[in-house]
């Protein structure tokens, strides 16, 4: 029988146990998503990487974003307040005029400027908000095809919106719209892709859930407004497909019963899904940010074009029944090849399968170095598809539709140019790539005459035009060469490593001259054809060179000389790679997730050095602790071990146990999973 003191000893217990409770479980914060490090605004500002913080999913057709006036490349920019309104579809971090900025919508009169009040904007992976300077409150989020924006217009006051259906970043073919209720609008709109090569043309759906009235009509600009009684937000959505406006009205139906919360929702978990593939332990808040940014935008694109009834659009003009595979679109092959696609073959191989069929329907169906004039969505260009199809067959991507490529494959190669030393080194390299792909497919007397072309080519042109050192190699401008210097392009196939070093003597000669390269920052981070340079000390056998480089250009403050296609009037003297919203070099390019790759896999400390090979060198990551989580339920721990300073180098790398002494590692050994240690 309990007393009156054990009473009161069991209730002080229980008080004390409740506080504890309370305290170190449910006050604590719940752990930060890796959503929340991806800063969205990192970047936006000026000429310093031409991305966005644009709502959208990941590979989603859809990009819903205000366009500053005047805009960027890709319509907005973090410096200007003023917008023309918001539009549906942009493509990150590219170059001319960008593509996309379709079917504009203003929620004010047609002649009223209106402006971002910078206290209120804000953004999330999947999801953009601001208050505009007529206090009008917008939040974007997406799905794959479908922008969904929602406006909250001042109580007790008429509501008015302005929406250009011939909104583009660049020309306009033909736009045509239809109202065809006081809360449904579709039609169409076509287009000119990236520096106006080729057109895409999308039909789209829109539906208002208010009831509105037009107001007037010009053009393609028409002005609605909505009645004072109702006090619900203004929400629009507007769905597209590359297919018929019926196929955009079907879509638009599809998502008909979910709110806009739930759609914002569903968007954040599909990037956090993505983001999740990663995990890293620093205190670095920099790092972190940086990381999870760059992460986030190699996953814009290519986009899902299949319709929800499985069809797409070839290149051919033709629409077809959707075959084992999703059909993706909206390339940018000419950098992304480099790092990008490596990276989604690593992190998303499923969808890599996809993508990699899509590349070989191009070739099947009609392919252009740049876009044709039947796309499905904007696009820019489709070099080096070639690599990238080597690159996913190496690394065991099954079911790649090779064979059914291979004789668009030939008539590209048959036609490539060597007009210009750089260029024909890009031949040189896809030429190597297809001699490759031959012999896979079992046609060797094809095999040897790429291989023997590609190698015969690249000696002949590397000798004459790369080898012998001057003055002329550090010049940019006018150098006859494209966005780039001898010198950046003296490296470009470090396949061919041993033919070079017979050229210049010695192993350690031409590792001398790498060191050159980078002690005298003739190296340029803002364009990509030298990007992947420090990792050849690698395969030199300099691995210490290699990561003191690496970390070099991406935590010192440096001397650059070149900008993305000339020598800078004054040496940019920063960091490549900044936390902010100038968050890139002056210039730079980000070139649709080329840059965010790269820094990821530098920091991560491994890099696929010859895209087509399934090695990637490694180097010293900038976390103690990694873990990447693979598509086959297998998971890759990197341990850094003993490790004192960041500028400490690796002494001894082994993976699960096993001794690994030229610091390099095969993608196929790591998707059996285990652990990579790396010894300081």
């Amino acid at each position: 029988m309990k007393t009156g003191k054990d009473s009161l000893i069991l209730l002080v217990i229980i008080i004390v146990w409740g506080a504890w409770m309370t305290n170190n479980v449910f006050a604590q914060k719940p752990k930060k998503t890796k959503s929340e490090n991806a800063k969205l605004f990192v970047g936006t500002a000026g000429d310093n990487g031409q991305v966005d913080p644009a709502a959208c999913v990941p590979y989603g057709m859809v990009r819903v974003c205000p366009d500053s006036n005047p805009r960027s490349h890709v319509g907005y920019d973090y410096d200007e307040t003023r917008i023309s309104g918001v539009s549906i579809n942009r493509i990150s971090g590219i170059g001319c005029s960008g593509a996309g900025g379709n079917i504009s919508v203003k929620p004010a009169k047609k002649d009223v400027e209106i402006k971002i009040d910078k206290d209120f904007e804000g953004v999330t992976p999947g999801y953009y908000t601001t208050t505009l300077d007529n206090k009008v409150k917008m939040e974007l989020t997406a799905t794959n095809n479908v922008a969904f924006e929602q406006y909250h217009y001042p109580l007790w006051k008429e509501s008015f919106m302005t929406i250009d259906f011939g909104s583009s970043f660049t020309k306009v073919l033909d736009a045509k719209y239809e109202i065809v209720s006081d809360k449904e609008i579709q039609g169409y709109i076509h287009a000119g892709n990236t520096c106006d090569h080729g057109a895409y043309k999308l039909y789209f759906n829109l539906t208002v859930n208010r009831s509105f009235k037009v107001t007037s009509e010009e053009g393609n600009k028409v002005e609605i407004s909505f009645k004072v009684e109702e006090i619900k937000p203004v929400e629009i959505r507007i769905a597209v497909s590359p297919i018929s406006m019926e196929t955009a009205r079907q879509e638009n139906e599809k998502v008909q019963k979910l709110t806009f919360q739930q759609i914002r929702k569903n968007a954040a978990d599909a990037w956090e899904d993505i983001l999740s593939r990663i995990s890293v332990e620093t205190e670095s808040e920099r790092d972190k940010v940086l990381f999870y940014t760059s992460l986030y935008r190699v996953f814009l694109s290519p986009a899902n074009v299949t319709s929800w009834d499985n069809k797409y659009l070839a290149t051919d003009g033709n629409v077809y029944p959707k075959e084992d595979f999703t059909y993706y679109s909206c390339w940018s092959m000419w950098d992304t090849y480099r790092t990008k696609f490596p990276l989604i073959t690593l992190l998303d191989s499923k969808r890599m399968g996809d993508i990699a069929n899509s590349l070989c329907n191009l070739y099947k169906y009609g392919k252009k170095d740049w876009a044709t004039q039947y796309e499905s969505t904007p696009t820019v260009r489709t070099e080096h598809s070639i690599v990238v199809l080597l690159d996913a067959y190496k690394k065991g991507i099954p079911n790649i539709h090779l064979d059914a490529a291979y004789e668009g494959m030939k008539k590209e190669m048959d036609n490539l140019p060597t007009n210009r030393p750089d260029q024909t080194l890009e031949s040189c390299m896809d030429w190597w790539a297809m001699a490759q792909i031959a012999e896979i497919l079992g046609k060797s007397e094809d095999a040897n005459k790429y291989s023997e072309k590609a190698k015969n080519t690249f000696i002949e042109t590397w000798n004459k035009d790369f080898k012998t050192i001057d003055e002329s190699f550090a010049k940019m401008k006018d150098s006859g060469l494209y966005q780039g210097t001898r010198w950046q392009y003296r490296w470009a196939l470090p396949q061919y490593l041993s033919e070079i070093v017979q050229a210049v003597g010695s192993e350690t000669e031409l590792a001398d001259q790498l060191s050159l390269f980078f002690s005298d920052n003739l190296f340029n981070q803002g364009n990509e054809p030298g990007i992947h340079a420090p990792y050849i000390f690698n395969r030199l056998g300099e691995y210490e060179k290699a990561q003191k480089n690496v970390r070099r250009i991406l935590t010192e403050e440096l001397e650059h000389r070149y900008g993305g296609n000339a020598e800078y009037p004054t040496p940019y003297v920063g960091k490549p790679f900044k936390a902010d919203f100038s968050g890139f070099m002056p210039e730079m390019d980000e070139d649709d997730g080329t840059m965010g790759a790269w820094y990821v896999f530098s920091t991560l400390g491994l890099f696929p050095l010859v895209v087509g090979e399934p090695w990637y060198e490694i180097t010293s990551p900038f976390f103690d602790d990694i873990i990447i989580k693979l598509d086959n339920g297998k998971k890759l721990n990197i341990k850094a071990k003993n490790r004192k300073s960041p500028d400490d180098v690796i002494k001894k790398v082994s993976f699960n146990k096993n001794p690994i002494s030229d610091f390099r590692i095969n993608h196929n050994d790591i998707m059996k999973g285990g652990t990579l240690e790396l010894e300081y």
